[in-house]
């Protein structure tokens, strides 16, 4: 009896696990904006990381003779002002923004996740440190960024360091929003009334919690940070010349632009088609993580 009563729960038990990953399955496959980010981004990332391991051109060699050639099936991309593979030079600075991007995002959320859950706890803290984020969002991300750089120097490192500052604390107030709301809810007093302690209430229960915001915001800085260091970069302020990174190609390139536009176009076109990618990512996560979405369809 004690038998069938197991295989009973067990075949109930699969059954409900059947249906949740049916229904997972069905609410990706209806949601064009992450699929499309997804596969879009994964191919940028694959690009990048293959297709110059493979290539045995110098991204950074220059040949005068082949100076501002159009594109061809030797130079997919054409050439720039120094007689450099385009095409090679677009997917260096792919990895040198992807590096950014995602080191940034990471970082951020890192420390932002931290300040957040705590300010969101402790009275005391939440008037000190969401203060600090205020002041901080308070002046444009650009020109902050531009302040940092010039104080740190010019450096791959540096970018990251100043971005990470830049976005902290959006992210901050990002996950305090989502920490105050977990906090008011009936499980976590009743913690509080059971004894538990603040750092078990704060990473065990409220910290699961603010997870799906999140990430939906970590793909959005991953794409700001990325327009953040091009832009950066092109104003002579990010990745230092000779490295290829998308901003410094585009700042070579305007001196150019009326010879040989497509040393702006693919470019910028590859700036377009990252971001936009990451930015539907961000969108198909939001609505495949909100479980309202489910509701409303």
């Amino acid at each position: 009896m004690s038998k069938e009563i197991n295989n009973n729960t067990m075949s109930a038990s699969e059954a409900i696990l059947r249906e949740q990953r049916l229904i997972r399955r069905e609410k990706i496959l209806s949601n064009p904006n992450l699929i499309i980010g997804a596969v879009t981004f994964v191919l940028i990332v694959l690009a990048a990381l293959i297709i110059p391991a493979l290539s045995d051109v110098d991204p950074n060699a220059m040949v005068v003779s082949d100076r501002l050639k159009g594109p061809s099936a030797q130079h997919l991309f054409g050439t720039d002002s120094f007689g450099r593979d385009l095409f090679i030079r677009v997917l260096y600075g792919a990895r040198v923004s992807l590096m950014v991007g995602c080191s940034v995002s990471l970082l951020s959320c890192l420390i932002g996740t931290v300040i957040g859950i705590y300010a969101s706890y402790f009275k005391i803290l939440d008037q000190i440190l969401m203060r600090i984020c205020e002041g901080l969002i308070a002046i444009p991300g650009v020109l902050l960024a531009i302040a940092l750089m010039a104080a740190l120097g010019a450096s791959n490192l540096n970018v990251i360091i100043a971005l990470t500052i830049v976005y902290t604390p959006s992210v901050a107030r990002v996950v305090r929003s989502s920490a105050l709301v977990t906090r008011g809810q009936s499980f976590v007093e009743a913690a509080k009334v059971q004894g538990a302690s603040s750092s078990r209430i704060l990473w065990k229960l409220i910290l699961p919690n603010v997870i799906s915001p999140l990430t939906v915001q970590a793909s959005f800085i991953f794409a700001q940070a990325i327009m953040s260091e091009a832009s950066l970069s092109f104003l002579g302020a990010g990745i230092p010349a000779p490295d290829a990174s998308w901003g410094n190609i585009l700042q070579e390139s305007k001196a150019v632009l009326g010879k040989a536009p497509w040393t702006v176009i693919f470019p910028g076109l590859a700036v377009i088609l990252c971001v936009l990618s990451l930015n539907l990512l961000g969108d198909g996560l939001r609505d495949y993580l909100d479980p309202r979405t489910g509701r409303k369809k």
